[in-house]
């Protein structure tokens, strides 16, 4: 018999059928809650079912339910709509060319914002790029994001970064790269210098399913598993990188949380659209690590409702309407019919909510664009590019200096 090469190929193109056959789901309730101090190789079947807290209903089930208070859950209603009201202007905004380029995290909010909550406001964050609501449940301007993504005179960061790549050192948010696997090396390392250290913060650092092909996510669990990092290893699998579907990352017939379990870690599978299970699973994953039992990866199930970024279109690589026939449905929904199933939230106070952060953004922006645009800040930018570059300036950058000034 001749020998033949497997190639993976997506369960639906442009024009087909939407299949999700593939995702392996189990109810609402059906994974109990091991303790912090379980050993790796009892996790086995964490690593291949999918927690998952609420039901179709709305109704949260079984042993980690009762992880988020309300007051937790309405902070992260308010974040996760914040972040797509806020994606929705950003990426209208650069579709009207008053921006290069933006990332949106449409229907992956949950992730972050819930992980946000369960971690402490100093332990440090390695994200990638989908991760802003991270930013928002810290506390930062919804100006200042919007001040890097217009590259005017108020940015930050000078216009020295690709918009949508934030960096936040006060708010514990290590500037974003496109090079997504170095988040978990550097993550690791920075948890390992915290034990060191002697410190009690913890890292997480966060990739997507297509970075786990690169070696250095390997590398990355090595370590985390020989010196039991504390930190959490966040893959964030949205099925498609850029126009790549996840089997070719080694998705097809497994997961990827089975490869942090290989690696000695222990690794959970996790409805990445349920607010609850994505928090309960979070603070369980940050008291494992502050406790010293170690790292934990986490496969987070979800899906990219837009495309990779403004310089993609999905409609070339996927069915159109795929979003909408996701069977774990968009997280801000799911947590607006929990709220109401519990007797904790209206149809009002949804509409009141959203028209408020709404204004919040459309005054935001009216600022930014008030403060120039990537244009309109050129002169600006001219006039800085020489620093934070060199601690003391050289001879030769403090000549071009003067030239470049007497020159404007």
């Amino acid at each position: 018999m001749s020998l033949r090469l497997h190639v993976p190929d997506p369960p639906a193109r442009p024009g087909e059928a939407s299949d999700f056959s593939y995702l392996r789901l189990q109810p609402a309730g059906f994974a109990p809650k091991p303790p912090i101090d379980a050993r790796p190789q009892d996790l086995s079947d964490f690593a291949y079912g999918l927690i998952r807290v609420l039901d179709d209903e709305g109704r949260a089930q079984g042993d980690w339910a009762d992880a988020m208070s309300l007051e937790q859950k309405l902070q992260a209603l308010r974040i996760m709509l914040l972040t797509r009201i806020f994606d929705a202007r950003m990426f209208h905004a650069q579709r009207q060319k008053k921006i290069s380029f933006y990332v949106q995290a449409v229907g992956e909010e949950a992730i972050a914002t819930s992980q946000a909550l369960a971690l402490r406001a100093d332990d440090m964050c390695f994200p990638s790029y989908r991760q802003q609501s991270l930013l928002f449940a810290r506390g930062i301007p919804i100006l200042d994001l919007m001040c890097q993504l217009y590259s005017n005179a108020c940015d930050p960061l000078k216009g020295r970064q690709l918009p949508a790549m934030y960096s936040r050192r006060e708010l514990g948010f290590y500037s974003v790269s496109g090079n997504l696997a170095t988040r978990f090396l550097i993550g690791v390392g920075w948890a390992m210098a915290s034990a060191i250290k002697g410190d009690t913060r913890i890292a997480s650092s966060w990739i997507g399913d297509g970075a786990t092909a690169e070696g250095d996510f390997q590398t990355a669990l090595t370590f985390a598993h020989v010196y039991r990092a504390p930190v959490i290893l966040n893959v964030v699998n949205n099925q498609w990188a850029i126009s790549t579907f996840q089997a070719m990352a080694g998705g097809e017939d497994n997961t990827f949380a089975a490869r942090g379990l290989g690696t000695g870690l222990a690794a959970l599978r996790v409805d990445g659209n349920d607010v609850l299970a994505c928090y309960a699973v979070s603070q369980w994953a940050a008291e494992r690590a502050r406790a010293n039992h170690g790292p934990t990866l986490i496969e987070w199930v979800t899906y990219r409702g837009g495309p990779h970024s403004t310089s993609d279109d999905p409609s070339k690589y996927r069915p159109d309407d795929e979003w909408a026939h996701f069977p774990l449905g968009d997280p801000i929904t799911r947590l607006k019919q929990h709220l109401l199933q519990i007797g904790q939230w209206s149809e009002d106070q949804h509409q009141a909510l959203h028209d408020e952060l709404q204004n919040e953004v459309l005054a935001a922006q009216k600022a930014a664009e008030e403060s120039g645009g990537t244009t309109m800040a050129a002169d600006l930018h001219r006039r800085t590019i020489f620093e934070d570059v060199y601690a003391v300036m050289p001879p030769h950058l403090q000549q071009q200096r003067r030239q470049l000034e007497e020159g404007l």
